[in-house]
């Protein structure tokens, strides 16, 4: 009878654990309840569970607002809700820099990657920490103006808290799925079922993708609910992230060990066609066939035999390496183990990979040395990691660089610039947020003329941004697009020297640079000079006017983006005069104009169906 009893029990926990697997969060709690009852009720007690508001923003690729002020910056999701559950456009609110498509289709954005996982969705992310670390039973994000831009939720094994951090640092994906469009803009409190983790956390990363949305999205606070004893249920094994596993997929993360760092076929083949009719495939049909193949899939296939352990480290598969999808558990091991294979690389994307000492500057370096002298791109967003050695061995040893990208890198010193400077065939730099100072921005318009694509937002450290663009006017004639967003000091002095060296510009952002003023003409001189613009942002500036946006309707036909968000100047009937004059226009932005009101924006969008205009709300 005893037997019969423990076996009858077993059976009913299996059936339970089963269940709460694909169960939500109320009956996992309720399974664990259950589970308590079978035993010593008396002697278990309710695990209490635990409600937090974020303590810190950690990290994070990118924000609306300005690094001096809290509007519309990330540094708002510390603490309880500001604005929640009222809906809107808030400025206590943290909100991304880009949302939407049109982003990516603009002159100034790099070409894709070949081989990123259509399972990759990522943009953006940010990083939270909270007080006290705990086995996650709920994250809840409130989200107060146009929802649905969250992909990914982690949770990781560090305390950022702590004097003597480990040495290895794991991540787990706590949720995960692709970009979606809410019904509405309206505020809403998104709470995902999330999956069990095997380590207590105060430290969660949110990954978004915008490009599904019609505006910013807008958020507000995270809450971290949690136990502080590990939950029965999560004795399991659970889907978890290796920092040596670059498998692709959610569902085989803890199955598989060290893709990057795969074993050599050891094989030992009889004969010739131990591959079957495989072997007689020509050579570059095999290499196209495992072109499509991912990083970590092609790691995996060089396992199965010589001949594919050939192909797949073939240097013709590396010659494009995105290891951004990957950030979690690339090192210093991974790159080594890549090295031998990437001796023709030309375009590398690091994008937010190696932070917390899982890639050194040591290990970097090394890397970038050994395959680096064909590089053409490089991408390297969000590393924490690199110090004024790894940007000089860069410049150093890659000549003919023509793209680099090191926006957000802001704890790169600033004399770390100056070596940016060497080269001198750079088309692309991207400086968004960064501490680069004003003499090595002038070093690096000195000697890098081929310039075609620069974007300086947000970069507060440079003093007098007149001297920079009247050198770059008088340097870099060719160049297509600059961003200088949040610009506060450029002078209508500077912007006329800019549009009068630079005629052929397509792009200009002058977001939030507040110290120009319509009245002295110097819009109306960027209408006339720059007949091939594509794209203009005004944004915030008060005293954009009727006149400045008839010249850009004489004068800019191939006008597609334009926001003059906040001005208080401007009319329907100038605005209609504009959206007839440039037929190629799908983006205006007309939030905060207050001679705009929503029923002049329905008329608008009436007579011209294939413009978005824009036009936030504040509930």
């Amino acid at each position: 009878m005893f037997p019969m009893l423990t076996l009858l029990s077993m059976f009913y926990y299996i059936c339970l654990r089963r269940r709460c697997r694909s169960g939500s969060r109320g009956e996992s709690l309720g399974g664990r309840r259950a589970l308590v009852d079978l035993g010593q009720r008396s002697t278990l007690p309710v695990t209490v569970e635990v409600e937090q508001y974020a303590k810190e923003v950690l990290d994070f690729s990118s924000h609306y607002g300005s690094e001096n002020s809290m509007s519309y910056t990330m540094w708002n999701l510390a603490g309880v809700p500001n604005v929640y559950p009222s809906s809107g456009d808030f400025t206590q609110t943290a909100v991304f820099r880009t949302y939407g498509r049109w982003w990516d289709h603009c002159v100034s954005a790099p070409p894709q990657f070949r081989r990123t996982p259509p399972s990759f969705h990522s943009r953006d992310f940010l990083e939270l920490a909270f007080e006290e670390q705990v086995y996650p039973t709920a994250v809840e994000v409130l989200e107060t103006y146009h929802p649905g831009a969250i992909v990914q939720i982690l949770a990781c094994s560090l305390n950022p808290f702590t004097q003597n951090p480990p040495a290895d640092v794991r991540w787990e994906v706590l949720w995960s799925g692709e970009p979606t469009k809410a019904l509405s803009p309206q505020a809403r409190q998104f709470s995902p079922t999330i999956r069990p983790s095997s380590f207590p956390t105060n430290l969660l990363r949110l990954e978004v993708n915008s490009s599904m949305l019609d505006y910013y999205t807008e958020l507000d606070a995270v809450i971290l609910r949690g136990v502080r004893e590990r939950p029965i249920l999560a004795l399991y094994k659970m889907p978890m992230i290796d920092i040596s596993d670059l498998s692709d997929g959610e569902e085989d993360l803890s199955e598989t060990g060290g893709a990057l760092c795969c074993r050599t076929a050891t094989t030992d083949h009889k004969n010739n066609h131990a591959n079957g009719y495989f072997d007689k495939l020509p050579y570059e049909l095999i290499q196209l066939i495992l072109s499509h193949l991912a990083v970590p899939d092609l790691c995996r296939l060089g396992q199965c035999c010589k001949l594919l352990q050939q192909h797949c480290s073939d240097p013709l598969q590396y010659v494009q390496l995105s290891l951004q999808p990957y950030w979690s558990r690339l090192n210093d091991a991974a790159l080594a183990h890549l090295q031998p294979r990437c001796t023709l690389l030309q375009r590398l994307n690091m994008s937010w990979t190696g932070n917390r000492g899982a890639v050194t500057a040591v290990g970097f370096c090394s890397f970038i040395r050994a395959c680096g002298m064909s590089l053409v791109c490089l991408q390297l967003s969000c590393c924490h990691f690199l110090n004024e050695v790894c940007l000089e061995v860069v410049c150093v040893t890659c000549p003919r660089l023509q793209e680099l990208d090191l926006s957000s890198c802001d704890r790169l010193q600033p004399q770390a610039f100056t070596h940016i400077s060497k080269l001198a065939l750079l088309r692309r730099l991207i400086l968004y947020r960064t501490k680069i100072e004003q003499t090595a921005m002038l070093s690096i318009l000195t000697f890098c003329t081929e310039l075609r694509h620069l974007n300086l937002g947000s970069c507060v450290m440079i003093e007098d941004y007149d001297v920079v663009v009247s050198l770059l006017a008088a340097r870099c004639r060719g160049l297509v697009s600059l961003d200088l967003w949040r610009c506060r000091n450029l002078s209508e002095r500077g912007l006329a020297e800019l549009v009068s060296g630079c005629a052929g510009l397509e792009e200009l952002d002058l977001g939030w640079c507040s110290s120009l003023h319509s009245s002295s003409g110097c819009f109306q001189l960027l209408g006339r000079k720059l007949h091939r613009l594509r794209k203009l942002f005004l944004t915030a500036n008060r005293t954009v006017c009727d006149s400045d946006l008839e010249q850009l309707a004489a004068n800019c036909p191939a006008l597609e983006h334009l926001d003059i968000l906040g001005t208080r100047m401007v009319s329907p009937p100038a605005l209609r005069r504009l959206l007839q004059a440039c037929p190629r226009l799908h983006l205006l932005d007309v939030s905060f104009c207050s001679q705009i009101d929503t029923r002049t924006v329905q008329e608008l969008s009436s007579l011209f169906p294939n413009v978005a205009i824009k036009k936030s709300f504040t509930q």
